[in-house]
């Protein structure tokens, strides 16, 4: 929501200059407050009022625009300002909102950049999208294994500015090889014995992420350990850098939006859906609604391949949407649960035979409780009761073969290397529709 209670006045200081005010401005709330009363401004008069805040500060205040915002200012900007502005953002989002810009602008800025900066920037661009190495920052607190308490605290005072995090001091030797860890809280206890060095403070047992892992394997190591921080190392255990709680919880955000679209049956999108090319995001919704359009046309000709008996016992076509509809639900249902259990590690493909009981009785149970209702309504509009009989027995079969595929299909998908989440439920629920047709006409005729 944008707050517009003091756009007047923010107006009326960028037009006096009133520097005095506007510094104030800038340092007096938390950078997301100030964030907030500037969203009425625009992006011109929004970069104006924070050159009044220090360089560190005001990166802070950037990162809590809008992307749009951000894009805004860093195209249309001061170049070298804009680059100044980089160099106090934590490199792997430098990277994100580069990725934003087209080619050109993003060469401008990164030439005009440190070369220190710009070749951390560069590394990071080179990890394939989705790898560990694509998320880390390398602006983490390495420290030399023979530094004394005394010394690393010093050394610390020195670099926090410029770092992203100090909850952990990595300790590395001459080579840049991770040796251990110390945690802040146990080198600030230490001050009593100043003189003790890192080596003789630090963990050994090293909780690490290689670079070239998938985002999901860290995220799943930090929620695992409780971590704040998981060090990045290449195949040789040199220190590349970091992985921090904040850059965890956009993965997170980020792969559980993904497989929310996907069992939506909607191609995850790339930019945010008010951001999004219409014509890109119908094509994306496009693509599975053919597949799921086509599967609904195979259960047309299942259902013309059985006219005669419809034509003969026309009060079957009254139950066709309460079957396909439980079936589907329930198919749905379990697909939802395995996909999320797969997401956060809750079950593996191990566990198969364990899922596959679970959800056959889940499917018994369920079965039943909807077949006593479905036979109540039968008995009333079915010509008899050994008609009757048809929709409690198909209905128990449809929900029992729908929670068996809703389970199974996402553990194939994993098992041939697919994401679990492309088992969508609108196309668990198509496949149960035609599996439901079948089972329905097959007892229909064994019982009439």
């Amino acid at each position: 929501m944008v707050n517009t209670l003091f756009l007047p006045e923010l107006r009326e200081m960028l037009a006096d200059q009133n520097e005095r005010e506007l510094i104030e401005f800038c340092t007096a709330l938390h950078p997301a407050r100030t964030a907030e009363f500037v969203e009425g401004l625009t992006a011109e008069e929004a970069w104006k009022v924070i050159q009044f805040a220090e360089p560190p500060l005001r990166a802070e205040i950037f990162n809590y625009f809008e992307l749009d915002r951000q894009i805004d200012i860093l195209m249309h900007e001061d170049e070298k300002l804009v680059a100044g502005l980089l160099v106090h953002i934590p490199s792997d989002d430098v990277v994100d909102l580069l990725q934003e810009l087209p080619e050109n602008r993003a060469e401008d800025l990164l030439a005009l950049m440190p070369p220190q900066a710009r070749r951390d920037i560069r590394r990071l661009q080179n990890f394939p999208e989705g790898t560990a190495g694509s998320v880390m920052t390398t602006e983490a607190a390495c420290l030399d294994e023979r530094l004394t308490v005394r010394e690393a605290l010093e050394a610390l005072s020195r670099e926090a500015e410029s770092l992203e995090t100090v909850y952990y001091i990595y300790v590395v030797d001459d080579t840049n090889h991770l040796r251990g860890v110390v945690s802040t809280r146990r080198l600030v206890s230490s001050i009593a014995r100043q003189d003790k060095h890192l080596s003789d403070l630090m963990e050994t047992d090293l909780v690490t992420v290689h670079a070239l892992d998938s985002q999901e394997t860290a995220v799943q190591k930090v929620a695992h350990y409780n971590l704040l921080a998981i060090p990045v190392l290449d195949d040789r255990g040199h220190m590349l850098g970091i992985i921090t709680h904040d850059d965890v919880i956009d993965v997170v955000r980020e792969v559980a939006t993904e497989d929310a679209q996907r069992i939506a049956a909607v191609q995850p999108l790339r930019d945010g859906y008010l951001r999004m090319n219409l014509f890109v995001l119908s094509y994306k919704r496009l693509i599975w609604l053919i597949i799921l359009f086509f599967a609904e046309l195979i259960t047309a000709f299942v259902l013309s391949y059985y006219d005669v008996e419809f034509e003969k016992y026309i009060w079957l076509v009254w139950f066709i949407p309460l079957i396909i509809s439980s079936g589907g639900n329930s198919g749905s249902q379990s697909a939802t649960l395995i996909i999320t259990a797969l997401a956060t590690d809750d079950v593996s493909l191990r566990d198969w035979s364990k899922i596959i009981r679970r959800e056959l009785a889940s499917g018994l149970v369920l079965g039943s409780c909807l077949a006593l209702i479905g036979l109540g309504c039968a008995l009333l509009m079915a010509p008899g009761p050994r008609q009757a009989s048809v929709i409690p027995l198909t209905i128990m079969l449809v929900v029992i073969c729908g929670t068996l595929s809703g389970s199974t299909l996402p553990l194939i998908f994993k098992r041939i290397g697919w994401d679990p989440a492309l088992m969508s439920n609108p196309f668990v629920a198509g496949i149960i529709d035609i599996l439901g047709i079948l089972i329905y006409m097959t007892i229909a005729q064994l019982v009439l």
